[in-house]
C-alpha cells in the first residue's frame, strides 16, 4: 500500500486537481486544512508568459541558483555536477515541476537559468514547468506547453549555475521541499500536503456550489441588495 504522505499519489488524484485553477485549490485548502490559510503558496507576483496554458500538477524538483558569481569548481567537476543535476531532475516519481530559488540576494534575476535550451531539456526530462524567482529568457523559442512562472524576464545568463539541488527552497514566499506536490497556473503556485490532496477536488466543488447563488444574482439584470442578502444566506447553508 502506498504511503500518500511520502509516496506518489494515484494519477487520478493529480488529474482531478488539474481540473481546477490554483485560486480554487487555495479556496479548497481553506476548507480541508484551514491552518494553512497563511502558508504554502506564492505571495509575490510572478511573470507568466504563457497564461493560456492549463494548470500543472507535479512533484517538486528543488534547485538553488546564482549568476553574479562565477562557478568556482574546476571544469570537470562542473560537468559532473551538471549531469548529477539532470539525473536528479529526471528521476523519481512524476510528473515533476522545477522550483528554483535565485540566491543572488539584491541581484536576484541578474542572469537567466531558463531559456530555449533548459526549457526543452527539462520538458524532455519529464517536467511540466518551472516556478522561479529568478529570470527567464528566449520566450519565443520556449519549449511548447512548458509552463513558466518567473520573477522577471531578462536577456543574459551571466554566470548562472546550479549552486545546489534537492534541498528546501523559498520562491515568492512559498517554501518547498523536494518531492512536494505543487499546483500552479498563471496566478501562482501552492504546495499541497499529499495526505490531504485527494480531499481537495470535493472541497473545490463545494466552493463552486457556494459561489453559484451569489454569482447568479450578481450577474442578473434583476439584481438588488435584498436578493444579494438572500443569495448569501443560501450560500452559507450549502454543505
Amino acid at each position: 500500500m502506498t504511503d500518500t504522505a511520502t509516496g506518489p499519489l494515484p494519477a487520478s488524484v493529480l488529474e482531478a486537481l488539474g481540473r481546477y485553477d490554483t485560486p480554487t485549490i487555495c479556496n479548497a485548502m481553506e476548507i480541508v486544512a484551514p491552518e494553512r490559510r497563511l502558508i504554502g503558496y506564492t505571495t509575490k507576483q510572478l511573470v507568466c508568459p504563457f497564461p493560456d496554458l492549463p494548470p500543472i500538477v507535479g512533484y517538486a524538483r528543488t534547485v538553488a541558483i546564482r549568476s553574479v558569481l562565477k562557478n568556482s569548481l574546476p571544469p570537470e567537476e562542473q560537468s559532473k555536477r551538471r549531469i548529477d543535476y539532470y539525473e536528479y531532475v529526471g528521476t523519481g516519481f512524476g510528473p515533476r515541476i522545477s522550483v528554483i530559488q535565485d540566491i543572488d540576494g539584491p541581484d536576484v534575476g541578474y542572469g537567466a537559468f531558463w531559456g530555449e535550451v533548459q526549457s526543452n531539456v527539462h520538458k524532455a526530462l519529464g517536467c511540466l514547468g518551472v516556478i522561479t524567482d529568478g529570470s527567464i529568457r528566449d520566450i519565443p523559442q520556449w519549449a511548447p506547453g512548458f509552463q513558466a512562472l518567473a520573477g522577471s524576464i531578462g536577456p543574459s545568463h551571466a554566470w548562472v549555475h546550479a549552486e545546489s539541488f534537492g534541498g528546501e527552497v523559498r520562491v515568492a514566499g512559498m517554501t518547498v521541499k523536494s518531492d512536494d506536490l505543487i499546483h500552479a497556473d498563471l496566478h501562482g503556485a501552492i504546495a499541497i500536503p499529499r495526505d490531504i490532496a485527494a480531499k481537495l477536488p470535493d472541497a473545490a466543488e463545494l466552493c463552486g456550489r457556494r459561489e453559484t447563488p451569489i454569482l447568479e444574482i450578481a450577474r442578473s439584470p434583476d439584481f438588488s441588495l435584498e436578493k444579494l442578502k438572500a443569495a448569501l444566506k443560501r450560500s452559507a447553508e450549502i454543505h
